[in-house]
């Protein structure tokens, strides 16, 4: 019943009255004079501008950049007494007040006064993302640099710039912000798992996969998670192996929905996504042969083979769980890019994922080093590596969490579970103190 009283004292607080509501940027160095042509003479003619290289993005400059945002794992054995203290935390912003919303159309540019800029610094204010020192004056590098550290905790671009998500996050209320801390308190202190020296973790909400070694993130890799009416799950499990050059077993809801829709349409489909048809022995059949009507549920396998084409890409990592799900790579890869990464069926895929098969092999270097690795998936062939050393794996659910450093991180709670959650919570309290004043039920309430 602690928990229960924390989240209490949270929301007895959230609940108090709401109260009433630097330097300019340098001048830009001036244009250097051009000498003006003599008489007669012909203008020299005018260098092209040379164009700005553009940074190209690639798993590892992707996962290196996500690694430098904090060594500080999103999940580990004193994450809930944090989210306990951001709760209480949150809690005396709420009685103080809040922070004031900012205006749905207000705009900000550096060096540009505005009406809007003194509630845009209180409220970065009020949450530690600018310096108390700092609460008046128009929008400057100082504001954009609060700017970029409250997008970052909020999982955005770090751009400094007010974009409409920005401000759409800026403007949540705290008793909102409170409720997910809640919510993500009450799912950490009923899961049991087990923290090893070297574990991963996938945050669901965050789209983030990382990699924990002596109580530090040592790899971060962005992930592709389960679509809104796909989510994938939460769970605990270990992963025992990883497979280079993987075939796809497509899952029976999928064979009867869309691998269905698709032989319909086009009788050639499965030849062309080198896929195949089994029988219960696995032995291959005639694809017409089969009905596919996707009136009833399929009485055969459709797997794909192994390839440049293969949907899990060129690595699976096993993970055995009562869902039936896994971590693995893709062939969609320029899908990582995107800052809404949730467009999977329920598994994993794993941006850089042949760095984190390397870590997971790291107790068989330099048999199985990264090197050798590529090599293998490069022959083709199937390669089922079994870890000497299982590794745990937690699948979470964090909409808002605290690290060690303090750093309080909220994200969106894209399969809209927190609030289903918290009425649960609510109605299970509901029932125990209704319990605990009934002479027959006492007992359950201690």
């Amino acid at each position: 019943m602690r928990r229960m009283t924390i989240i209490a004292v949270a929301t007895m607080l959230a609940a108090a009255p709401a109260l009433a509501q630097n330097s300019p940027t340098a001048p830009l160095p001036a244009r250097p004079a051009t000498a003006a042509p003599a008489a007669g003479e012909k203008p020299a003619p005018r260098a092209a501008a040379a164009k700005p290289a553009v940074a190209v993005s690639t798993p590892e400059s992707r996962s290196a950049a996500a690694l430098a945002l904090s060594h500080e794992p999103t999940f580990d054995e004193g994450t809930a007494q944090r989210i306990k203290e951001a709760a209480l935390s949150y809690s005396d912003i709420a009685v103080r007040g809040g922070w004031p919303m900012i205006p749905a159309d207000a705009k900000f540019a550096i060096g540009v006064p505005g009406p809007n800029d003194d509630q845009l610094r209180k409220r970065l204010l009020i949450t530690g993302d600018l310096a108390e020192d700092k609460a008046t004056g128009p929008y400057d590098e100082v504001v954009a640099e609060g700017v970029k550290r409250f997008q970052a905790r909020h999982g955005l671009a770090p751009t400094g710039t007010v974009t409409p998500r920005t401000l759409a996050a800026l403007n949540v209320p705290v008793q909102q912000r409170i409720k997910q801390l809640e919510a993500s308190l009450e799912r950490i202190e009923n899961m049991n798992f087990s923290f090893g020296q070297r574990y991963a973790v996938v945050n669901l909400p965050a789209a983030f996969a990382e990699a924990v070694e002596n109580d530090h993130v040592v790899r971060r890799y962005r992930v592709i998670v389960g679509k809104t009416e796909k989510p994938s799950p939460t769970l605990t499990a270990e992963i025992t192996s990883v497979n280079l050059n993987p075939t796809w077993t497509v899952p029976s809801s999928i064979s009867k929905t869309e691998i269905s829709a698709h032989m319909r349409k086009d009788p050639t489909y499965l030849s062309r996504m080198h896929m195949e048809v089994l029988d219960a022995h696995d032995t291959p059949i005639d694809p017409h042969a089969v009905d596919w009507s996707g009136a009833r549920t399929p009485n055969f396998t459709v797997r794909q083979q192994s390839g440049a084409w293969n949907a899990l890409g060129a690595v699976k990592i096993d993970m055995p769980n009562p869902y039936s799900v896994y971590m693995h790579d893709t062939n969609q890869r320029n899908l990582f890019s995107d800052d809404y990464r949730f467009d999977s069926h329920g598994c994993s895929r794993v941006d850089n994922v042949r760095d984190l098969a390397a870590w997971l092999l790291q107790e068989e270097m330099p048999k199985w080093n990264r090197a050798a690795i590529d090599a293998a998936i490069a022959t083709g062939q199937r390669e089922d590596i079994v870890l000497p050393k299982k590794v745990p794996v937690a699948w979470v659910y964090l909409t808002a969490w605290m690290t060690r450093d303090q750093t309080i991180q909220f994200r969106n709670d894209i399969y809209d579970q927190d609030q289903q959650l918290l009425e649960a919570t609510a109605e299970e309290a509901a029932f125990f103190s209704q319990a605990g004043n009934h002479p027959l039920t006492a007992h359950l309430a201690q």
